[in-house]
Formats: C-alpha cells, structure tokens, sequence
C-alpha cells in the first residue's frame, strides 16, 4: 500500500517534518510504499473559483502555473495521505490551505474522488492553537468521505526551534501509534471484499 506525507510549512528540517518522517517510519516497517513531499519551490496558490475542474472531470485543477497538479497525482494514486502543517495564528499555513482548498474542489468535481482513503492530520506547534489547525484539516478529509484514524492523543507536537519537538515524548508516541493504526486500517480496508460504499444518488 502506499502512504503520501505532504508538509506546509516552508521551514526544512523543522518540527513538522519530524513529525511526519516519524509517523511515515512505522508504515515504512509496515511493509508500505511512503513518501515525503514539501510545499516549496513553486509556491501553490488559492483556489480560483473558477469551476473548471467541474467542466474537466480529469482529476486535476485548471490552475497550471503551479505544482498543484503534481501533488493531486499523488494524492489520489495515494492509500493513505498525511498532511502537516506548522500552527499560524491558530490555523494551518497559507501552503497548506491552498492544498486543502484546491484537492477538495477536483474531488467534488469527480464524484467525491478522495473517498475511501485515509486521512491523518499532523500538526507543529509552540504553544497554542493546534487543534484548531488540526480541524482544518480534518474537515477536508471528512467532508470528502475519507477515512480519518484515531490516535492516544490530538496528532500534534510541541517546540519552536528546529529539532525541538523530539523532546516532546508524548508526540513520538503519538506519531508512532498512528502510523500503526494507519497501518492497521489500511489492511482493514484491503480486505473488505465489498470496498467503500458510493454516494447517494445526486450527492458528489
């Protein structure tokens, strides 16, 4: 099975990134396929509201300008996808909403594209506003009828400089039961002969 962990902040080697890499290495001794992807480089931008992808139903977002539509190719090729993003006042960084904003959009257009796979959020902090950050993303993934697994506690890590969320050891073992439960759910889910049930007819 594959994993994908997407990271939104623009910080390399920071705390999110750590956090990701360390649930990503229980689903690498899982036996699954992973891999780690930035947002940086070609900085993604806002949904447009343009439709087009209503228009297309090719799986992708019109916008060409950016990396969006490598990130989608991921995604959907993906099992299980792993979003982190660093805490900004309180919500996920302007990278990761526009990743958020744009996949959910292609995956309406497509008949609720997304449905099925595995949805896990993970987030940095220094201090406060996590769970806010944490909901954020949670809401895509529920809204797009995705799986989204439990944990011992709330998916997030706490420290500021670069390195510092490893002396968060409540974080690491958090990190480490979910890639196991991701592990777990998504040999779950191949098994069921029967597979995920379609939407109602008329719905996305």
């Amino acid at each position: 099975m594959k994993a994908i962990a997407v990271n939104g902040s623009p910080r390399s080697g920071g705390n999110t990134e750590i956090l990701l890499k360390r649930v990503l290495a229980q689903l690498d001794a899982a036996g699954w396929s992973t891999e780690y992807l930035k947002i940086g480089g070609r900085p993604l931008r806002g949904c447009a509201a343009c439709f087009k992808c209503f228009e297309n139903r090719d799986k992708r977002c019109a916008v060409k300008k950016d990396g969006m539509n490598d990130y989608l190719e991921k995604i959907y090729a993906a099992d299980a996808v792993i979003l982190g993003s660093p805490t900004y006042f309180t919500d996920v960084s302007a990278e990761m909403k526009a990743l958020l904003d744009r996949t959910g959009m292609v995956a309406v257009a497509n008949g609720g594209a997304l449905q099925g796979k595995i949805g896990a959020a993970v987030v940095a902090v220094r201090r406060g506003g996590a769970t806010h950050v944490f909901d954020t993303i949670n809401h895509m993934f529920l809204m797009s009828s995705m799986i989204v697994p439990g944990s011992i506690y709330w998916n997030l890590g706490m420290g500021l400089d670069k390195g510092e969320v490893l002396r968060d050891e409540e974080a690491m073992l958090n990190m480490d039961h979910l890639g196991k439960t991701i592990a777990w759910l998504g040999k779950a889910i191949a098994s069921n002969p029967d597979g995920f049930p379609a939407p109602p007819v008329g719905g996305a």
